[in-house]
């Protein structure tokens, strides 16, 4: 009877305990990794209501720009591994290395989804003198270092972009760097630049709402959410053998975060990945749903670096030859 009850004793004092100890028992951190009004940030934005429904805990969204991403990064992989912060991550990091940028990148996280993968599109003001692909590259051609793009730094979107173009044709133009899409688009209508290359979920609505024109997509084939604006490739064929290639957005821990801590996130944005509203908005603004998670994220992963690390080598745009690094050309 005594053992009885010091057994019933202890199985009080410890359900608690486990009770207590499940995640999550308090509102998480997700950490944008690019400004407010950037394709990264649409994307967090557009999954993380359906996010905090399914985890049953707000998820609180902090957007943390700065050295092409390599900050929100760094600042992810220093917060505790206990998977109350975690990233609302895009490529760029895959690049940093190679780039000279960090060290750090995605083989030190854990993907907890990938969400989806996006296409490239080269924008200008509505009332650019460029009136198409050919124009810009003629005045690059005619004016080398004088045409200003929009930039998110060394290993961002527009810059892999502009490497991408500049081993298919005279490219020489001057990058100024911005915190993310969305305030470099920003500093294009202002007329601070003269084109910036941009994922389409940052750049849709402008051009919806006329105050942008779409040159190219970077692809080899027009896209549906743009049918009538012409692949990349009708102005620089060479550049197929790159194609198609884009920017990808996900959501990522470290690699120290428990497993059961993982799991609990992999479930809730999975189920997140399902809401209407959330498909609706990614296929509205030009995305490609992937919804890839464990083994097949981490070598959806690697396939990425390798292939865009050795298009910066073969361009002259890395810093830092691949092969020092461990990746080897695919």
């Amino acid at each position: 009877m005594k053992l009885i009850t010091l057994l019933t004793t202890a199985i009080l004092f410890v359900a608690p305990q486990l009770q207590a100890d499940e995640f999550p028992e308090r509102e998480v951190l997700g950490v944008v990794m690019w400004g407010a009004g950037g394709a990264t940030d649409t994307v967090a934005r557009a999954i993380n209501p359906a996010a905090e429904e399914a985890l049953g805990k707000p998820i609180v969204v902090l957007n943390k720009a700065g050295g092409a991403g390599a900050i929100s990064t760094s600042f992810v992989n220093t917060a505790p591994a206990d998977g109350y912060t975690f990233l609302y991550g895009a490529e760029n990091p895959q690049l940093h290395p190679v780039m000279g940028v960090a060290e750090l990148d995605y083989s030190q996280f854990y993907p907890i989804r990938i969400l989806g993968r996006g296409v490239a599109v080269v924008v200008v003001r509505e009332d650019s003198k460029y009136q198409s692909m050919d124009d810009l590259l003629q005045d690059v051609k005619n004016n080398p270092g004088n045409v200003l793009m929009g930039s998110t730094g060394p290993g961002g979107l527009p810059s892999t972009v502009a490497a991408l173009i500049g081993n298919s044709a005279d490219f020489e133009v001057t990058p100024i760097p911005f915190d993310g899409e969305g305030p470099g688009l920003t500093a294009l209508l202002s007329g601070e630049v003269d084109f910036m290359p941009a994922g389409i979920s940052a750049a849709a609505e402008q051009i919806k709402a006329g105050t942008m024109r779409a040159l190219s997509v970077v692809n080899d084939t027009p896209v549906d959410s743009l049918d009538d604006v012409p692949a990349i490739t009708d102005s620089v064929p060479t550049m197929a053998q790159y194609l198609p290639w884009g920017p990808f957005y996900g959501v990522f821990v470290r690699n120290e975060v428990p497993d059961d801590v993982k799991a609990t996130l992999a479930s809730a944005f999975e189920t997140a990945s399902q809401s209407e509203e959330y498909n609706t908005l990614m296929q509205n603004k030009g995305n490609i749903l992937m919804d890839l998670s464990g083994e097949e994220a981490s070598a959806f992963l690697k396939k990425w670096q390798a292939v865009t690390s050795w298009i910066l080598q073969d361009t002259g745009a890395a810093k830092v030859n691949p092969e020092e690094l461990g990746i080897m050309r695919p």
